[in-house]
Formats: C-alpha cells, structure tokens, sequence
C-alpha cells in the first residue's frame, strides 16, 4: 500500500487517549502514519482527580480547562484530534448498565444509537482510516461513556461501509482492521509487580493482585503487542498535560519507565475484524496492510 496509512482512536473523554494506546499512537506518528483521536464527550462530568487541582475555580471552568488539556496532549502525542460532541455521562456510584441507577438525561449513554453513531459514520468516511481503536464490549472498565464508545465505534464502522446507510453523510469506506485496548492483563500486572518487588520498591499493584478478580483476565484475548517503549515518555508527558485527571505523583507514574521499558515494552490489543490477511500474534496494527 503506497498511501499514507491511517489510524482512527475513538475515545470517550479527553484523558483517555493519553492513558491507552498514546505510546502506540506516537510511534506510528514518528513513522509518518496519520493518527486521528475522535473524543466521544467533553469529560464535562468528570471529577478533578488531581488533589493539586482540586480548587473552585477549575471545578467551575472543567469544561475549558479539559479542552485546553486535551490541545496540549495533542500537541505532544503529534496526532489530530476531533470532537464528536456529546455530553459526559459522569459515574454515579453503583452505576452498571442493568443497575438502575439513573444517568442524567442530556447524557452520551442515553443518545440513541443511530443518532449517537452519526458523527463518527461521517468522520470515518472523511477521514477513510485503515484501522480503528476502540474499546471491548465493556469499555476496558463498565464506565457508561466508555461502554457507549464501543457500542457507538462498532455501529459506525458497520454503518460506514455500507452505501445504503446514512447515505447523506459521504461515500462509504471499509476499515480494514478494527482493535480493541488490552491493557492491564494479569501477566503484564504480575510483571511489573514482580520487577518492582525485585528492584526493592514498593508495588502499585500489590492490592489489585490480592484483591481484583481474575476470573474475566481478558490478558489471553491479545492478539497484537506493538514495541513502543521509546515512546513511554511521549505518553507520560501527554498524561500530565492532562492535569485535572492525572496526579503527577500518583499511581500512574509509580513505576519508574526504565522498568517498565525492559520489562513489558509494548502497548497489547486484541484484533477483533479484519479484511486482511494477517498472522497471529501480529507486532504492527498495519500488518496486512504495508
């Protein structure tokens, strides 16, 4: 394939690309592949996780300030980015999709599912990306906006191929490979607690391993791990940028790069669709496609 090859990323909040898959995202960058992030929600619900940050006056201007964080990730991964425009959902406490606890009524999870696969059908069929990632059926973790991004992400690139549907938003395109996230396998999480144990550090992990059930590791489901350590620093800085969500002292950056760069240097995936050829296990969201 001479053209420029394509990546779409769909995610539910700004934040979020930085968190999955932005090291992956940096170094298709770097070999000159376009990567598009489409943001699902404005993050307009979202809490200020950040203590340093937790002040009245970013509370009353999230919307802006997330926005103006989500510019400087941007910035720093080297991607374009593009808003779908929905509302954030929030996560009231005890929320599950069959839990009843109710959402607020302008939310993302409440549009309709053809009305809320629209944007992102006209956007495929703009942008014509080679391959698209998304979420699995329950959104990495049962977040509502998260399990809307993948409910959406399926139908738009469904819908997307096909002519007769939402035929006044452009000609059809065919995405050629469609991935999910795979990120906290219970291997990768052993991994890194183990290195940490070894090197005389204290483990972030120590209470998931005790406490999370492993029964659902979705570790077994990876089809495809993309060598990307070079670019860990690309994604920890694009993380920081997001500084309402992420604490620079936090869990996130608990483990020093070096390890996690020797012992677990990719970002992993699961191929869910393909109209090519491709060998399992893959190391490149493009193979089949070069």
């Amino acid at each position: 394939m001479s053209e420029q090859l394509r990546l779409m990323a769909v995610h539910a909040h700004p934040d979020d690309e930085s968190s999955k898959g932005a090291a992956t995202m940096a170094r298709y960058v770097k070999e000159g592949v376009d990567v598009l992030v489409v943001t699902c929600t404005g993050g307009e619900r979202g809490s200020v996780l950040n203590p340093k940050m937790d002040r009245p006056e970013v509370l009353e201007n999230i919307t802006e300030i997330r926005a103006k964080e989500m510019d400087r990730a941007r910035e720093i991964l080297g991607v374009r980015q593009e808003w779908l425009g929905f509302v954030d959902s929030g996560l009231p406490e005890g929320w599950l999709p069959d839990s009843g606890v109710e959402l607020p009524e302008d939310c993302f999870y409440l549009v309709p599912l053809e009305q809320a696969a629209a944007p992102l059908v006209k956007s495929i069929r703009e942008q014509r990306p080679h391959v698209v990632l998304t979420y699995d059926e329950d959104g990495g973790y049962p977040h509502p906006d998260h399990i809307k991004t993948h409910e959406i992400t399926m139908e738009a690139v469904k819908a997307a191929a096909d002519p007769t549907r939402y035929p006044e938003l452009g000609e059809a395109w065919q995405v050629d490979k469609l991935y999910y996230h795979m990120s906290f396998g219970r291997q990768r999480v052993m991994a890194l607690h183990e290195a940490m144990l070894a090197a005389g550090l204290e483990s972030p992990y120590a209470a998931w391993l005790d406490e999370r059930d492993w029964s659902r590791d979705k570790g077994t489901r990876v089809t495809t791990k993309v060598e990307c350590a070079e670019f860990f620093p690309t994604r920890d800085d694009a993380l920081r940028a997001h500084a309402t969500q992420v604490d620079p002292d936090g869990f996130w950056f608990a483990i020093p790069q070096e390890i996690q760069q020797n012992v677990w240097p990719t970002e992993d995936y699961e191929l869910v669709e393909s109209t090519v050829e491709t060998a399992k296990p893959e190391d490149d969201l493009f193979a089949g496609l070069r």
